[in-house]
């Protein structure tokens, strides 16, 4: 993408709305716009963002068996009489009736549909297990939206549904699924540490939540240091294999982790004093086993191996899609602007040409970008060189590539890595070798 023919609307002032760190960076950056409160609309580096972190969600997803299904966003209300939810769920949920004197609801979850559609379908214990997933839009109507994407009203979510024949098999698709979650967030580039958490209104008896690190994170956390280590998980593990699964999952939670609302301090002070980590963190994933809550409340059942009619149970899992991008910036930025992780950036790289219209710059420049114009950004516009570090600091590209008159007459160019202010020239070849060494 050229810079001079793009819609990257940046912001030299600070948002005057804007509380914390993320929101006024996706504000000046470009990244969105508030279109209501607590509602926003992605822009084009915005939605870049969020697309390739839904892409790894998915990728990880697929690695595990479930498959992706796409729902309404508008839901009967019955659905949620038949669970029991619909007068219980409160005011966050968006209650619509349409001219036929319908009721329906703007889904903040699908727990109620998904086992409605499985019930339609499933008929045998032979159609079991089946985990199925979607990334779709969610409304929940906050009583004070703030924080930008971290704490708005609609939101971008993936939730996942696993149905099992039997305890364990739910338990199984449990902890692969917290498998999956686990590579998830290695791979987007951040620490979230798994931490046992309230069922709330999904309800169950066993749930975990992932925390992604972060001074302005709503919790308080205390965890073991061992998680700061990306290989924790220790053994590969194997996810078809229930002594596999159990392994990891007794190792994970063999690790101290929990929020302020969950604190031991019987636990903690098991923990080695040198290993003991406190500080503040955001959720950005959750996953819950419920048993037969929704199967039997719904009245949905299969023909078990006896040809008596069983209900199946179920676990869900969340990943907060649009929220990651704000509490990734919350993890990851500095006083001049957002440092994204190489797996998630906009672009891969930013080429700054310092001096638009001298044809060694113009030449080298659009030979660089000719070698990827899908991932790379070219600033040529006609700005002052301040201006163009300037931004491509605060967009938080992984890497510059900044090409002058003298190197571009030599063919090299100075290559920056934005998360360590690390400088160096080298050949332009080389440099682009390099950043497509570190996606």
């Amino acid at each position: 993408m050229r810079l001079s023919r793009s819609f990257l609307p940046t912001l030299k002032e600070v948002p005057a709305e804007a509380q914390i760190a993320s929101h006024r960076l996706m504000l000046r950056a470009g990244l969105v716009r508030q279109t209501a409160s607590g509602i926003y609309a992605w822009l084009p580096a915005g939605l870049r963002v969020l697309q390739n972190i839904a892409r790894i969600v998915r990728e990880e997803q697929d690695a595990v068996g479930s498959q992706e299904v796409l729902m309404p966003t508008l839901q009967a209300a019955d659905l949620w009489r038949r669970s029991g939810r619909y007068d219980a769920y409160g005011p966050e949920m968006l209650r619509i009736r349409d001219r036929h004197e319908r009721d329906l609801l703007y889904g903040p979850t699908n727990e109620e549909m998904i086992t409605d559609i499985f019930g339609q379908m499933a008929k045998s214990y032979r159609d079991l297990p089946r985990n199925l997933y979607q990334i779709q839009w969610k409304f929940r109507d906050e009583v004070r939206p703030r924080f930008g994407v971290m704490r708005g009203r609609e939101f971008y979510m993936k939730d996942g549904y696993s149905f099992d024949l039997d305890y364990q098999g739910a338990v199984d698709s449990y902890r692969r699924m917290m498998l999956a979650y686990v590579r998830t967030f290695q791979r987007l580039g951040v620490v979230a540490i798994p931490m046992q958490a309230d069922t709330g209104p999904i309800g169950g008896e066993l749930s975990h939540e992932f925390i992604i690190l972060a001074p302005t994170g709503e919790s308080g956390v205390f965890f073991d240091g061992a998680f700061e280590d990306q290989d924790w998980l220790g053994e590969q593990v194997d996810q078809e294999n229930s002594d596999s699964l159990q392994r990891f999952f007794d190792r994970m939670t063999s690790f101290y982790a929990a929020t302020d609302e969950k604190h031991d301090e019987v636990r903690w002070a098991e923990v080695p004093h040198e290993r003991r980590r406190e500080g503040r963190g955001i959720e950005v994933g959750q996953i819950f086993y419920f048993g037969k809550k929704y199967t039997e409340s719904m009245d949905v059942s299969v023909s078990g191996p006896d040809g008596k009619p069983l209900h199946p149970e179920m676990g869900s899992y969340g990943i907060g899609v649009s929220r990651l991008v704000g509490a990734i910036i919350e993890a990851s930025h500095d006083e001049a602007g957002i440092i994204w992780p190489d797996s998630v950036a906009p672009f891969r790289a930013a080429i700054l040409n310092l001096k638009p219209g001298d044809a060694a710059c113009d030449a080298l420049c659009d030979r660089l970008y000719a070698t990827d114009p899908q991932n790379l950004l070219l600033d040529d516009r006609a700005d002052r060189a301040g201006a163009k570090f300037a931004d491509a600091d605060l967009m938080g590209h992984p890497w510059q590539l900044v090409v002058g008159p003298r190197g571009a007459a030599s063919g090299t160019v100075e290559l920056k890595r934005r998360a360590t202010g690390e400088r160096e020239e080298i050949a332009a070849d080389e440099a682009l070798a390099r950043i497509a060494g570190n996606r």
